[in-house]
């Protein structure tokens, strides 16, 4: 596919008219349902300031195979496309287009402009799209006075749009069960080896083994410029994704090499809590509130990296979590939790193994984002690619 070569041939000298999209289409507004009226057990999706359903209704108000458009809240000005019939609240905009317009083109296209329309959000108080936004953009339809050319330019266009998008799909799922079956390989090996079933192992409680150190706030000194991780929950429970920096001569509560960090409060998803986080090194991060330091007393007796696979979201500390409101570990819970004494040798070789599936999993993980941005990109270049029908003197 060469360039513009590619689009020349397929438009074979047709002419391309740019219309506001408000001239081809209605901006349909939804209807608000009550969270009462919705239920699992029901149909169809119900939309409103998201792309993530919000429930299901015994019935819909918009077709299958609709673009729409969010129109409040934090997700306002994403474009998406329904491929079976839907319910539409008021927090989502369905585009009812003329015969002449496929809907698939008009989500590709609309896509490749969300950065715009995502501009044109008013920010005051609720986020919001007025409907005259999306009205006025300008659309291309290619061989306005064949209709059927037309439609056969846009389908050609979508079938291989639409394959870029099924492969990043197919990348995606192949790669997130791998993900997923080595997440489980390796804690079924992490259980098996820190049983410790019937073995004469010594346990302690966590106290004897480490000392505790709680975590001071850092939010006001946040800042784009620091040189400092800050260990919280959201970057813990991430694995290092969602970074905050703070100066290093800001930091009220450093993590030195070997220090094991923990969770001690619970984030909405329920995935955050005892999760620990080995620190690697000095001068490199700091921990914040809701975030404890444990720091084993004799390195000698007891490494700290067996220490953070030993506590690692433990089966001790998880039984706090009264699963209604938000778990808040205290430090005597921490401390009173019982672990095992085994030989310097026996850890270390368990240490060696579950570093390895760590690795192993990090990779893959790691890797998953990688590819994804790549066919994400790919599918970019290939939608501007087919997308950019010429102007004229509409430009």
């Amino acid at each position: 596919m060469s360039d513009l070569g590619y689009l020349e041939r397929l438009l074979d000298g047709a002419t391309v008219e740019w219309v506001p999209l408000g001239q081809v289409a209605k901006i349909l507004r939804g209807k608000r349902l009550t969270k009462s009226e919705l239920s699992e057990d029901e149909e169809y999706p119900v939309y409103h300031g998201g792309l993530d359903p919000l429930g299901y209704y015994g019935e819909a108000n918009r077709p299958a195979n609709s673009v729409m458009v969010i129109n409040v809240g934090a997700s306002a000005g994403t474009v998406g496309f329904s491929s079976v019939d839907f319910w539409s609240s008021d927090g989502c905009f369905t585009l009812a287009h003329a015969d002449e317009i496929n809907s698939k083109f008009l989500y590709h296209f609309l896509i490749g402009h969300e950065h715009h329309i995502k501009g044109q959000v008013r920010v005051a108080g609720i986020p919001t799209l007025d409907a005259f936004v999306v009205e006025k953009i300008l659309i291309p339809i290619p061989c306005p006075d064949d209709p059927q050319k037309s439609l056969a330019i846009q389908g050609e266009i979508v079938r291989i749009l639409d394959a870029f998008t099924a492969l990043t799909a197919e990348l995606t799922a192949e790669l997130t069960a791998e993900l997923t079956a080595r997440k489980t390989q390796y804690n079924h090996y992490r259980n098996h080896l820190l049983s410790f079933d019937g073995a004469d192992v010594e346990w302690r409680v966590l106290g004897d083994v480490v000392d505790f150190q709680n975590a001071k706030p850092h939010e006001k000194l946040v800042t784009s410029d620091g040189d400092v991780a800050l260990l919280t929950a959201g970057f813990i429970s991430s694995e290092g994704k969602s970074l905050r920096l703070v100066r290093r001569e800001d930091v009220l509560t450093p993590a030195f090499v070997n220090d094991v960090a923990m969770v001690m409060s619970d984030l909405p998803n329920g995935r955050a809590l005892a999760k620990t986080f080995f620190v690697d090194a000095n001068d490199r991060y700091a921990a914040n509130q809701r975030v404890c330091l444990l720091r084993v007393k004799e390195a000698a007796a007891y490494l700290p990296r067996f220490l953070h696979y030993v506590l690692n979201r433990n089966a001790q500390l998880l039984a706090y979590d009264s699963g209604y409101d938000q778990t808040h570990l205290k430090k005597d819970w921490i401390l009173g939790v019982k672990v095992p004494v085994p030989p310097l040798a026996e850890q270390a070789r368990i240490v060696s193994i579950l570093d390895k599936f760590d690795t192993l999993t990090s990779s893959i993980s790691e890797g998953l984002p990688r590819e994804i941005a790549l066919r994400q990109k790919q599918y970019e270049y290939y939608r501007n690619l087919l997308l950019s029908f010429p102007k004229g003197d509409q430009a």
